[in-house]
């Protein structure tokens, strides 16, 4: 994950952002999937070889100054520590990477537990797709985090799950998906 500093783009620029940062790249063996537009930085996920990642950053420079470089892999990880990193990612719009923290805590759990964190995942999931311009995907994604919060206890750690569960209600009625922190 390449993440620039936001010069003023929105999720609409999404798409346009991914096309010319393809075409910043053309002669190098790059693949850039997918650009995720949140406040305050844009986030590229790429793969590249650890080799060309300065050339890379040096090509996409155009677009904003780097803010942050993160390689982003499965791993095993403490579901404390999952939890925690989840909580910041949320809250930072870094979204995709916090789908990865939940999930490795995900695998640790059960029960109850397990359909918590897949709400709580989920939710995280449905804000990357806002920040790809793809609005309705995030909405349409709003029952799945309910059905999986359920009648859940209202706090887990330290995240309000009436909150969450309220914040999807009111998402959902008012089809937009607005930024809240956990």
């Amino acid at each position: 994950m390449l993440h620039f500093k936001n010069k003023g783009y929105t999720p609409k620029h999404a798409h346009e952002l991914v096309f010319k940062a393809r075409n910043l790249t053309s002669d190098m063996n790059v693949s850039i999937r997918v650009a995720r537009i949140a406040r305050k930085f844009i986030e590229f996920d790429v793969a590249v070889e650890k080799e060309d990642l300065d050339a890379l950053v040096e090509k996409l420079s155009s677009i904003g100054p780097i803010d942050n470089i993160r390689h982003v892999f499965e791993e095993e990880i403490d579901k404390e520590q999952g939890i925690k990193d989840g909580i910041f990612y949320f809250n930072n719009e870094r979204f995709w990477e916090c789908h990865e923290a939940f999930e490795g805590a995900w695998k640790q759990c059960f029960g109850r537990e397990k359909q918590i964190i897949q709400g709580i995942l989920l939710f995280a999931v449905a804000f990357a797709h806002a920040q790809e311009d793809e609005l309705s995907i995030g909405i349409g994604m709003l029952s799945r985090v309910l059905e999986k919060l359920g009648t859940s206890p209202s706090m887990y750690h330290s995240i309000d799950v009436d909150r969450i569960r309220n914040k999807a209600i009111e998402m959902q009625q008012a089809k937009n998906l607005t930024m809240f922190e956990i």
